[in-house]
């Protein structure tokens, strides 16, 4: 599920068909950047029988999460999310960064204050991710979830 609205939104596009050609699977692009179109993805999705859907990275979405949460349960549509407050909202499941409070901008911030240029600054990525899942959720979708699932869990909520 993507937000259309967002420019980061087509090179994720790209990157999730990659991956799934990459696995042979299918994937099918929902589009939201309305509470109306975000209740009509996911009866889309529900009718159309997917096996899951992947919320994008956006901020309508993060700023909907208990919405979103909602209306997933409400059509019975395993969702995965990037945040965990997404799984702490009754989501399924979520895959990554942790937060640090934005200890690394500060610091580059100071950096720039102190004289740096952003441009002899080294770019940098997250070294921390986590995966969350809501074992509460997946009882009540009657999903099953493989021991080898809840190992790889860095928390299980149950």
């Amino acid at each position: 599920m993507r937000n259309p609205a967002n420019p980061n939104s087509d090179p994720d596009i790209r990157d999730a068909q990659a991956a799934a050609d990459a696995f042979g699977l299918r994937l099918v692009v929902l589009n939201a950047s309305t509470e109306r179109e975000l209740e009509m993805a996911f009866a889309a999705a529900a009718q159309q029988q997917l096996g899951a859907v992947l919320v994008g990275v956006d901020t309508l979405f993060r700023n909907r999460r208990e919405h979103i949460v909602t209306v997933a349960a409400r059509h019975a549509v395993p969702t995965i999310y990037e945040q965990r407050e997404f799984v702490d909202a009754g989501g399924l499941m979520s895959y990554g960064t942790i937060d640090d409070g934005g200890r690394p901008m500060g610091i580059y911030i100071a950096r720039i204050l102190k004289g740096e240029k952003p441009a002899d600054l080294p770019v940098q990525q997250p070294t921390k991710f986590e995966f969350v899942l809501n074992l509460k959720t997946a009882r009540a979708l009657g999903l099953e979830v493989p021991t080898s699932i809840l190992l790889r869990a860095d928390e299980v909520i149950e």
